[in-house]
Order: C-alpha cells, then structure tokens, then sequence
C-alpha cells in the first residue's frame, strides 16, 4: 500500500440541488495519528451527527463493510426523518460505490491498511433517492482521485489568478 497517502484530502461535489452531495475526504494509514483522529469521532458524536461505518447489503442482517473501511460522518444535521434515510441511505450506499470506483480503478486498494474518512452533506430537502446515491458515488470518486492524484497545479495556478474575483454561493457581500 501507498504510505504517503496518510493524512491526503480530498473534496468533491456532484449533482444538481437539492439532490447533489458535497464530500471531504481524508485517507489515513492504519496506526497512524490520522487514523487515530478518524476513529475519534465513533466516540465523540454530537445530536443529529451519526458516524458509520459505511456498509451495504440488501438487509441489516446482510450487511457488510466496504473495504478499505471507509468512516461516514454527516455534516448538515439530520434529525427529520426523510433527511436521515437520505443521509444513511442513499448518500451512504453511493460513498460506498463511490470508494469500490477507486478500488475498481485502482486508486485505491482493498486493504485494512486504509481507513477512507468521509464527511458528507445531504441537503435536508432533498426528495429523490437515486439522484442522492448517484451524486455521492460520483462526489466520493471524484474527491478520492484528488486525494490519491493530487490538484492539477494548473487548477490551482488559475484559482491564485481568480483571487480577487472569487464568490461563493453562500456569500452575500460586495
């Protein structure tokens, strides 16, 4: 396995809202004080905040773990009950997909050497299923090959240029 993958972040977002996902992504080695951290969080939840080990199967009683293990957090607190069964639905079976991409391509290996930490935001009016789990898969694929590829430094060399005119849909401001 990559050593130097430990500590690697990444960040994605696919789809439309309010059916589209936003993932971070963080790659810890096993042992490591980053997985140390990762791990942390099982112990530490706050109210309408889940962490999960990212598993799937056609029944509770079916379920089984992705591999490498890969940690779900939320970060838009989910306390209606549509917005939870997205969350641990849809968007939770999509990172799982989306992290068997990475093994599927090679990005990443089907080990215990690799924790895959991945902190998920579920808009709380989000209404269809498939576009949720669609938008995961893809967000958490995309997020794991920044984390294993790296930026492209021309991606960044242009963000450096934009500076002065960047926006963010959640500011308002001159």
């Amino acid at each position: 396995m990559n050593l130097d993958l430990d500590g690697r972040i990444g960040e994605g977002w696919s789809g439309e809202a309010p059916n589209g996902s936003h993932v971070n992504v963080v790659l810890a080695r096993r042992g490591s004080p980053t997985a140390a951290a990762a791990i942390g969080m099982f112990a530490h939840p706050s109210p309408g905040h889940t962490p999960v080990l990212v598993c799937v199967g056609p029944t509770q009683q079916k379920y089984e773990p992705i591999w490498p293990p890969t940690l779900m957090m939320n970060k838009a607190t989910a306390v209606e009950e549509r917005h939870q069964t997205m969350t641990w639905g849809a968007a939770q079976l999509g990172i799982g997909q989306g992290v068997l991409d990475a093994v599927a391509d090679g990005l990443l290996e089907a080990t215990g050497e690799l924790l895959v930490l991945v902190a998920v935001w579920v808009d709380p009016a989000a209404d269809d299923e498939s576009a949720v789990r669609e938008a995961n898969r893809a967000a958490t694929l995309k997020a794991l090959t920044v984390c294993v590829e790296g930026r492209d430094p021309a991606a960044a060399a242009a963000l450096v240029e934009r500076r002065d005119a960047l926006r963010n849909p959640f500011y308002g401001g001159a």
